[in-house]
């Protein structure tokens, strides 16, 4: 299990009309390949995890919340574009926060690979790590 013990965690998107913290640990990244993620990211997602009651916004005039599926919804930047949040609308109070978002350091090590199916025909994963066809949540 990969976590990083820093204890707050800054983030926001690239014109500042969102910002926010994390306080407490992150999960390591599980980058997903659905063809979703894809489309919405450019590319594969790369997402840590916190429960959603530990995430306070400083700047919150630019989230912008929109249903993906029947099951789940995505936060945006309605300012700049920028993908922030993903939550399952039965994900037990945990949400998954897009890595690029976060302020450097973040500490956080690649766990895995979710939705390897999905893998388009230019991309090849060559790092070693858990690939799984469709989803999975890491060690926590």
């Amino acid at each position: 299990m990969s976590i990083t013990a820093k204890p707050v965690h800054g983030g926001g998107c690239e014109c500042g009309a969102v910002r926010f913290e994390v306080t407490g640990p992150l999960r390591g990244i599980i980058n997903c390949w659905c063809g979703q993620c894809r489309r919405l990211h450019g590319g594969a997602a790369p997402h840590t995890r916190a429960p959603w009651d530990r995430i306070s916004f400083i700047e919150d005039r630019g989230v912008k919340w929109h249903r993906t599926s029947d099951f789940a919804r995505r936060a945006f930047c309605g300012d700049c574009g920028a993908r922030l949040f993903y939550q399952l609308d039965d994900g037990g109070g945990l949400v998954s926060i897009s890595v690029g978002t976060l302020d450097q350091p973040t500490g956080l090590r690649v766990l895995g690979h979710i939705f390897v199916d999905d893998l388009p025909d230019y991309a090849s994963i060559d790092d070693g790590l858990p690939r799984h066809a469709t989803n999975w949540v890491g060690d926590q």
